[in-house]
């Protein structure tokens, strides 16, 4: 489904603050549809000009249409609309409305028939201003005869939308600079209560009042203060300072955790009351512990197993010392460059949070191992890095870390022998979302005539060429580089498919006006 802004751009002119305000009033406007028991719709103009091929077809000849960038159904009633209307457009006809509240500016209610539901639907049109400018219309839509009995709570909220739907149309609300609400913030049938000017209680929903026997208020809350609750009433007195919304924690001990968010209601930019959302987010806060308890337990493991592998490191080490034989002190030495390698690893995990890893902080390490456990001083070879492999997952991070150190190792041993000056390996990277490449280039004396990766016996180039098509379900090339006669140097690409990408989707056209 096409998002708020991929629809905006597609149909509109808006500039990009425009959009965005949009953005912000889809992205908190649960509430308004909780308040008044209704289903919300947002339109704006299509401007014909900004038409792309393939859709002309839909408004060549017409006269003005609209398309609907979002909509939202209440959690506190049913829902009208069962079909998703989100990128379907209509004509000014279809709904003669929205075109007058988007050319006068003003908030109009009629009861209109709509032919489509077989119903007539009590239908409220407000405009929503931008910087002076009308840049949407926000429809509220309800059956007549359908709904809840209008008690106190009913009246309440009403009361609250409306005022809330005239700073939509003063261009107040959403308010400026206030990011998409978190997954986890209070909506209205979590508890809500309503302050007056003076910041005193009006009116408190019953989970409200259940919410706060949660944090041991079991007073009337009527005419009182949240601070003469015995409450923190920060999140309130920065609401009416500052006009934004404020949100707070109230806590009883370990257990119990109430959210408490503050929605200031303004009238030509002075408050003149609030709505309090309270959710009990008690569990929320449990397993946040519980996560940030195993992250460390995890981190701890990780801290563990490098110490063991350093451990092993060092248990080779003394046993190459005791070794006649040049092919078993090397053998060892070998293997504890590989136990290193994947200690690195660990020891990066060790330090972060979860299984991924900036794999630049693995690569640079061993660069460095490389650089002080392989080249002789006297036979330097410069080792650069280029590009950004981005965060891996540890599945990924280990064996390539492996592979990375063999192919390192590959390049010291074979590309420069002593009858020629030692010179660079370039390692380079690059993700682009898909994919992982990583290319080892040197100008050494390059591949020797009939070389084939798939024959090659070699232990290093064995567990490179394993743990890339197996474990990283990836390829790996070895082919000559473009270098002279005498050091026509080899190049080594791996290629690994990453999984979990995102695929965007043009936004979807409609076919006919509604």
């Amino acid at each position: 489904m096409a998002t708020t802004a991929e629809l905006a751009r597609y149909y509109t002119t808006l500039d990009q603050a425009s959009v965005d305000h949009l953005q912000r009033l889809t992205g908190s406007w649960g509430l308004l549809a909780d308040l008044c028991f209704s289903d919300l719709l947002l339109f704006t103009r299509i401007d014909h000009a900004r038409q792309q091929p393939g859709i002309a077809e839909v408004t060549q000849g017409a006269g003005e249409q609209f398309v609907v960038l979002g909509q939202v159904r209440p959690l506190t009633s049913q829902t009208l609309y069962r079909a998703d209307l989100v990128g379907e457009v209509i004509s000014a006809e279809g709904n003669a409305l929205v075109s007058r509240a988007m050319r006068r500016g003003e908030i109009i209610e009629e009861d209109v028939n709509r032919a489509s539901l077989k119903t007539v639907v009590r239908e409220l049109a407000i405009p929503v201003r931008y910087r002076g400018f009308i840049v949407g219309v926000l429809t509220r839509e309800a059956p007549l005869g359908v709904g809840r009995h209008p008690g106190e709570l009913e009246r309440t909220y009403v009361d609250t939308f409306n005022r809330l739907a005239r700073m939509v149309a003063t261009g107040d609300y959403p308010f400026p600079g206030e990011t998409e609400v978190a997954e986890e913030a209070p909506r209205v049938g979590d508890g809500a209560m309503f302050l007056d000017g003076s910041g005193r209680v009006a009116y408190a929903s019953p989970n409200a009042i259940s919410a706060l026997h949660r944090v041991g208020v079991h007073a009337n809350t009527e005419g009182m203060r949240l601070s003469e609750l015995g409450l923190s009433d920060t999140a309130v007195r920065e609401a009416f300072t500052r006009a934004r919304p404020a949100t707070d924690e109230i806590e009883r001990g370990p257990e119990v955790t109430v959210l408490v968010r503050v929605v200031p209601l303004t009238d030509q930019g002075a408050v003149t009351g609030a709505l309090v959302l309270f959710r009990d987010i008690s569990e929320l806060r449990r397993r946040d512990r519980l996560l940030l308890s195993k992250d460390a337990t995890i981190r701890e493991i990780h801290h563990r197993v490098k110490n063991n592998l350093q451990t092993i490191g060092s248990l080779l080490r003394l046993q190459a010392r005791r070794l006649s034989s040049p092919e078993a002190k090397a053998a060892l030495e070998e293997s504890v460059r590989r136990i290193r390698s994947i200690a690195i690893v660990h020891e990066t995990l060790s330090h972060g949070a979860g299984d991924d890893i900036p794999f630049l902080e693995i690569a640079r390490p061993l660069m460095r191992m490389v650089e002080e456990g392989l080249v002789s001083p006297e036979r330097p070879v410069r080792i650069s890095l280029a590009g950004d492999p981005g965060t891996l997952p540890a599945t990924v991070a280990t064996p390539l870390s492996v592979v990375l150190t063999e192919l390192l190792q590959n390049v010291v041993d074979h590309a420069f022998p002593p009858e020629i000056e030692p010179g660079t390996i370039r390692v380079e990277f690059d993700n682009d979302g898909r994919s992982l490449s990583l290319d080892v280039i040197d100008d050494g004396v390059g591949l020797p005539e009939g070389f084939s990766l798939d024959v090659a016996t070699g232990l290093g180039l064995t567990i490179v060429r394993t743990l890339v098509t197996t474990e990283l379900e990836g390829t790996i090339d070895m082919r000559r580089s473009d270098g002279d006669a005498d050091r026509p140097g080899t190049v080594v690409s791996v290629r690994i498919p990453l999984r979990g990408e995102v695929h965007e989707e043009p936004p979807e056209r409609a076919t006919t006006p509604s």
